[in-house]
């Protein structure tokens, strides 16, 4: 059992919960924003996706500060977690959760389509830190998103690590959330997506970064692997007019499904 949800933890919650609320409550006079349980509705389906389709290992590219790898496992997830994240002050939070679980593995690292090192945006927010340049529709639509420092980084090809981290007969679901960066850490994964029996990974509508692949691009790079698109998350929105620019989507390998 994850050690973030055990029988003290319960205790806790229960003997404190009419402070809680008053915290949830001034939290949310302050920062304007509603604090809501979790987990979603979204992510519970994507725990039954992993349970149907057998997932034992998550490669989880564009971890961040360990938000994906927390929920899935507190949500029953029994399986290995790889997460990768390049910003040295993402991972050190990501690596200090992660050593709670010892199926939680973190990689100081980036994705992409070449082995070597870049030059990554570092955002204001953290999460929308990019290796690609940010464009005007973003930062007017989220002001945090704006490019507050460059930070040198390593880039690996998942083609080189996948062995190492991934036994034949386990089956591997790979979820990318890279700001714009998707298509680069796909050309630098096409022998691991043949061993790849899932996949979520986060789709434009609209541009948000410059050279970013659009929704209809990914959808058919990853026809071409044989994944077939099961399921669409919304995402990130214009807080204006409510347009939807962002979508994650979910794919799995169409001769494998039971």
């Amino acid at each position: 059992m994850p050690l973030l949800k055990n029988k003290k933890m319960n205790n806790f919650i229960t003997k404190y919960k009419p402070i809680l609320l008053k915290i949830k409550r001034f939290v949310n006079s302050k920062i304007k924003y509603d604090l809501v349980k979790y987990p979603t509705p979204e992510f519970k389906r994507k725990i039954l996706l992993l349970k149907h389709y057998n997932i034992d290992v998550v490669l989880d590219v564009g971890a961040n500060i360990g938000q994906y790898g927390s929920e899935l496992l507190n949500l029953g997830y029994k399986g290995v977690i790889h997460s990768f994240e390049p910003l040295s002050e993402a991972y050190y939070h990501l690596r200090k959760i992660s050593n709670n679980y010892q199926n939680w593995h973190t990689h100081h690292t980036s994705l992409g389509s070449y082995n070597g090192n870049a030059q990554i945006n570092v955002a204001k927010n953290s999460v929308s830190s990019s290796l690609l340049n940010p464009l005007p529709e973003l930062l007017s639509n989220e002001p945090r998103a704006e490019t507050i420092r460059v930070e040198k980084v390593q880039i690996q090809i998942l083609d080189s690590v996948f062995d190492h981290l991934v036994q034949n007969n386990e089956s591997v679901f790979l979820k990318i959330d890279a700001q714009g960066y998707e298509k680069h850490i796909l050309e630098g994964a096409k022998q691991s997506l043949k061993k790849i029996k899932g996949l979520q990974i986060e789709m434009s509508l609209k541009p948000s970064y410059q050279n970013s692949p659009s929704f209809e691009e990914v959808v058919e790079l990853l026809k071409n692997y044989n994944f077939e698109l099961v399921s669409i998350e919304p995402g990130f929105y214009d807080p204006k007019t409510g347009v939807l620019l962002e979508v994650d989507g979910l794919f799995f390998i169409k001769n494998n499904e039971e």
